[in-house]
């Protein structure tokens, strides 16, 4: 894998342990409204971000297999 590759996948772990640290959170303790409203937005926030990072990952790997190591870029 490239390096970016190897970059994408750390970050996505590292984004997923994240995840598993709020959903304890929510779950462990008694919480505010607002406090479990603010866990929810750091949640779906990070989740929208390992989607987007996923897809990033995706072709990466795709252009790997295509055999071109570089990552094009489009305007």
């Amino acid at each position: 894998m490239t390096k970016e590759a190897k970059q994408l996948s750390g970050l996505i772990a590292g984004l997923r342990k994240s995840l598993e640290g709020i959903q304890k959170e929510r779950t462990s303790t008694k919480l505010s409204g607002a406090e479990m409203g603010m866990l929810d937005e750091r949640r779906n926030n990070l989740l929208l971000t390992i989607a987007a990072l996923d897809d990033r990952l995706s072709a990466v790997q795709g252009l790997i297999d295509l055999g071109r190591p570089h990552v094009i870029r489009v305007h």
